[in-house]
């Protein structure tokens, strides 16, 4: 299988939620993101909060055409593996997480201060839709949020850290379909 077609078999297999393309892309990749998040200050569960966030973000920019790809698809991830685990450096070295930085990953340029209005209509978005998840979907990204380790989640939820990993990732996805699917948002994204 040449490298453009294959690509093409990981792409369809992701946009369509093929769990097998979409663990053998896990096994041929997660050693890249695993050495760049251990060689910049993050562990083991960093790594596979920031693989998880990346399918995600891959799954939506595909998903939509947004993905202009003009590398292999290994690489734009990785991309954005890097980015991912940047965003999170930075904001550590801040201390300064907040809900709203959840909504940064659906890039969003925020410019100086005529962006409040549009910053606080980006915040009622997220919190409304936020709160159409499960009690137990809201809080298990709450406590992501607290930036709870995986582990510190599994122990409060009293599930196992495979379950509470899977759990995540499928409350991001709904959250950030919901918030994609919302005529609010459209219009946002536009402005």
């Amino acid at each position: 299988m040449n490298g453009m077609h294959k690509d093409e078999v990981i792409i369809s297999g992701i946009i369509n939620g093929d769990k097998g393309i979409i663990s053998g892309f896990y096994k041929e990749n997660v050693r890249f993101v695993k050495h760049y998040v251990l060689s910049n200050s993050g562990n083991e569960a960093d790594v596979y909060d920031v693989f998880q966030d990346a399918i995600v973000i891959l799954y939506q920019k595909l998903r939509d055409g947004a993905a202009r790809i003009s590398t292999s698809v290994k690489t734009y991830f990785y991309g954005i593996c890097k980015n991912i685990w940047r965003m999170r450096l930075r904001s550590k070295e801040k201390d300064a997480y907040s809900e709203t930085d959840v909504t940064n990953l659906q890039a969003t340029d925020r410019e100086h201060a005529d962006t409040s209005i549009e910053v606080k209509e980006r915040e009622h978005l997220y919190r409304k839709h936020f709160n159409t998840l499960s009690v137990s979907e809201q809080q298990l990204l709450k406590l992501f949020f607290e930036r709870k380790t995986m582990q510190e989640i599994a122990e409060i939820m009293g599930n196992s850290v495979g379950y509470v990993r899977k759990k995540k990732f499928e409350a991001k996805a709904k959250l950030i379909a919901k918030i994609e699917n919302d005529p609010a948002y459209k219009e946002l994204k536009t402005t």
